[in-house]
């Protein structure tokens, strides 16, 4: 059976978490595997380099006609690849660290006619079919050929002693036959404007004594949350609709339009139907995991541009400008669409959170259960940082941040955690952010409206 497995070389010319496990998982199903990936010529080495852990071959899309190509323009080039390569299954990280938009591999499969499954933290059976365990959707199962988008689940191994390296070849954009118009920079239907240091979730903390953590809390669910900061003040749109999908990302639709028109219940058809009937000049995507299904096979159908991940949207009067964490979280995008409707995707909390979520950080690994015991007495929801999953002391499934969930509760917890940008773009959005840490010096107090300087 053959495989593909999509990578991107990072920055550092390494492997992102997300791609290396869904290698490893390719490997692990003992695939005849070939790795893909669009990247400039000089960085055929190190993608050569990563057959010797069992790919066959590797296959370097590289060609001036593909640069600065965004998510759509990107899964266009893959796709013909994947035609042309003609696997059973392809396999794709949830993300990459760079963009992190977490929507190519959608666009791919739609593009490519692969059947989706996303956020896969298990391959239970692969043979006509493929059955999966994922993170929030439960057991899916699909007929090949189908699409992977695999969560950090594993570990990629380290080669063999005497192992070989596999074949590697590039191919231009002639050979996959791709149209110029499509491609890189041209073909890319959003544009970033400009990027800025990501300082929107900084706050000013208040530090009180433990006694006063109840009173704060009581207060804190009465308060709205905070707005996200952009270039300017919003207007609002009054000639052309936009649209929310579902009610959960309302208050971001509600930030450029007046009345924001909820459609419910919702999926592709109904959202491509919606456009072609009411021609709407935006339409917001939550981030559940349909949502983001939805949005990108929506954007990959229709040629459209999308962004995802945002944190701010706004309206200057004449163009709708998207705000969303890049670089892992270091920079911010300010980022327009080049099609009509926009769409977009945005940070927005789960339904099955509550409003109160505890989160616990490698700072209390000996005090697990008494962090479990303030939530209960809340009736709040468990969060962890990365460092705590990586280390097996709290399941994935708690992981908020970069490669975690994003949340938003209207009260957020932190408890014995540093302040690493990773975890702050996770829950930058919640409404008011309590920290407990004894080390007045933890960049959490930086995104923190109060602070409790205490071991917990």
């Amino acid at each position: 059976m053959r495989a593909v497995v999509c990578v991107r070389l990072g920055l550092d010319g390494e492997l992102g978490p997300f791609d290396a496990c869904a290698y490893e998982a390719a490997l692990e199903q003992g695939l005849d595997v070939t790795l893909l990936s669009m990247c400039k010529e000089s960085d055929r080495d190190a993608l050569l380099k990563l057959t010797r852990l069992g790919a066959t071959r590797a296959v370097v899309l590289s060609d001036p006609a593909f640069a600065g190509a965004d998510t759509l323009a990107t899964a266009y080039a893959l796709s013909l690849a994947v035609r042309k390569l003609s696997p059973d299954v392809v396999f794709c990280g949830r993300q990459t660290m760079i963009g992190d938009t977490a929507q190519t591999g959608i666009m791919l499969a739609t593009l490519a006619g692969l059947a989706p499954i996303t956020e896969v933290m298990k391959i239970e059976e692969l043979g006509d079919t493929v059955t999966c365990m994922t993170r929030r959707s439960g057991r899916v199962t699909r007929q090949l050929p189908a699409l992977l988008t695999v969560e950090r689940i594993n570990t990629l191994r380290l080669p063999r002693l005497r192992s070989r390296l596999g074949e590697l070849e590039v191919w231009r954009a002639s050979d996959i036959g791709a149209d110029p118009a499509r491609c890189g920079l041209v073909g890319s239907p959003t544009r970033v404007v400009r990027t800025f240091e990501n300082e929107s979730g900084k706050r000013r903390c208040k530090f009180i004594k433990r006694e006063e953590l109840e009173d704060v809390i009581k207060a804190a669910l009465a308060k709205t949350k905070i707005s996200e900061k952009t270039d300017k003040c919003s207007k609002k749109l009054d000639t052309s609709p936009v649209f929310s999908v579902g009610t959960a990302p309302l208050d971001f639709a509600k930030s450029i339009h007046a009345e924001p028109t909820v459609i419910a219940p919702y999926d592709t058809e109904t959202v491509i139907s919606m456009i072609k009937a009411h021609d709407p000049a935006a339409i917001i995507f939550g981030s559940d995991a349909e949502s983001k299904r939805i949005s990108a096979e929506v954007a990959a159908r229709l040629s459209l541009g999308l962004c995802a991940d945002l944190t701010a949207i706004e309206y200057d009067g004449s163009e709708i400008y998207m705000y969303r964490p890049a670089l892992s979280g270091t920079v911010i995008a300010k980022i327009r669409s080049t099609t009509r409707p926009t769409l977009a995707t945005v940070r927005t909390q789960s339904a099955t959170d509550s409003d109160v979520t505890v989160a616990m950080g490698w700072g209390v690994k000996d005090s697990v259960d008494r962090v479990y015991a303030l939530a209960e007495s809340l009736g709040a929801t468990v969060a962890t940082t990365r460092k705590m999953t990586d280390n097996a002391v709290a399941p994935y499934d708690l992981q908020v941040g970069l490669t975690g969930r994003t949340v938003a509760p209207p009260v957020y917890i932190a408890i014995g955690i540093s302040g690493a940008v990773h975890h702050i773009v996770g829950m930058e959005r919640s409404g008011t952010v309590i920290a407990i840490n004894p080390d007045k010096n933890a960049p959490i107090f930086d995104y923190a409206d109060y602070g409790i300087l205490e071991e917990f």
